[in-house]
């Protein structure tokens, strides 16, 4: 059982050290937490119901957590084959494309919550 807990915790230890890695190295995820933060205030801002703060968190959770994934396989990616490589390159840029999907799903989102505010 002792195991077990000095697992979990070792395993929150990695967690945060790559949340903060995330957070001080990587230029898209520094971006994006900015934006984060201005939506952040916007829902201040504008009083959104309990629903829309669930759905904006949903989607900036779901943009920082496909960014720092396509990070991460980028980061592999450079380590396997540090060169160019076709094939590396459309790993790459898939893994660039989930977040345009999670981009525009949360773009998406804020035009349902705060359209109404600006149009």
């Amino acid at each position: 059982m002792s195991g077990f807990i000095i697992g979990r915790i070792k395993s929150i230890k990695y967690a945060v050290k790559g949340f903060l890695l995330l957070l001080t190295t990587e230029n898209a995820i520094i971006t994006q937490s900015i934006i984060a933060l201005v939506f952040i205030g916007l829902g201040f801002y504008f009083e959104i119901d309990r629903v829309d703060w669930a759905l904006q968190f949903l989607a900036i959770g779901l943009v920082l957590a496909i960014e720092s994934l396509n990070t991460a396989v980028e980061k592999v990616c450079d380590f396997i084959h540090p060169d160019y490589h076709e094939k590396i390159g459309f790993i790459k840029d898939v893994a660039s494309g989930s977040v345009t999907f999670a981009a525009l799903t949360s773009f998406a989102i804020a035009v349902l919550i705060y359209g109404k505010y600006f149009f």
